[in-house]
């Protein structure tokens, strides 16, 4: 950890290198899961432009497959690499999701008014990515395993080959700052469905 006080599964400091990817600006809305999904399994149903929630990594999956099939692109998950890049504006040394401060850039316990908020509300960061710390969590391709980064491959690492676990990333409108940095690295089953996790849309640039 560039800052000190991680958790150890954030360690240790390693290269990483990956193809270009697009990632969505904001994590998937209320709106634009109704639309594929026809339903709204949120549980905070405030309005479309709040992120979805209450919904499984595996329904994520489900989303991405039907968003694919309507459409001549391959959507997915980003890989926790790829979300961490973009988190932190293309590699920079950011503590959160767009600088080393949480000042007018994120939803959490302190602003988030206990309920998750429309996206895009708050500041993005160097890319013009919002929400990625807090709001909600969000999940990553990757199977989880705590000391993965000890022997990870430089170029485009996917995570570790098996495991019950899940990578979620960026914290959420419930969590402390200390869980909202760039680098923690959350975990579910991918059966888990909370109101505190969603997820957003990633491309490769190559077929």
């Amino acid at each position: 950890n560039l800052w000190g006080g991680g958790d150890g599964n954030e360690e240790p400091v390693h290269k990483v290198c990956l193809d270009d990817f697009y990632m969505s600006k904001t994590e998937v809305t209320q709106a634009q899961w109704s639309k594929i999904m026809n339903k709204n399994p949120s549980y905070f149903q405030k309005g479309e432009n709040h992120p979805v929630e209450n919904i499984s990594w595996n329904d994520s999956i489900k989303f991405l497959s039907k968003l694919s099939a309507s459409s001549d692109r391959t959507y997915r998950l980003p890989t926790e690499a790829e979300w961490e890049y973009a988190c932190r504006s293309g590699g920079a040394e950011e503590q959160y999701c767009g600088g080393n401060s949480l000042k007018d850039r994120a939803w959490f316990d302190r602003t988030g008014g206990g309920s998750t908020q429309e996206v895009a509300t708050r500041q993005p960061n160097g890319l013009g990515l919002f929400d990625m710390s807090g709001n909600v969590w969000e999940f990553c391709s990757d199977t989880y395993a705590r000391d993965y980064y000890t022997t990870s491959p430089e170029k485009n690492p996917q995570g570790a080959d098996e495991g019950p676990h899940i990578i979620k990333r960026g914290g959420s409108w419930s969590i402390s700052p200390r869980y909202l940095r760039s680098t923690v690295r959350g975990r579910a089953t991918r059966d888990d469905a909370h109101y505190s996790t969603g997820f957003r849309v990633a491309l490769s640039t190559k077929p």
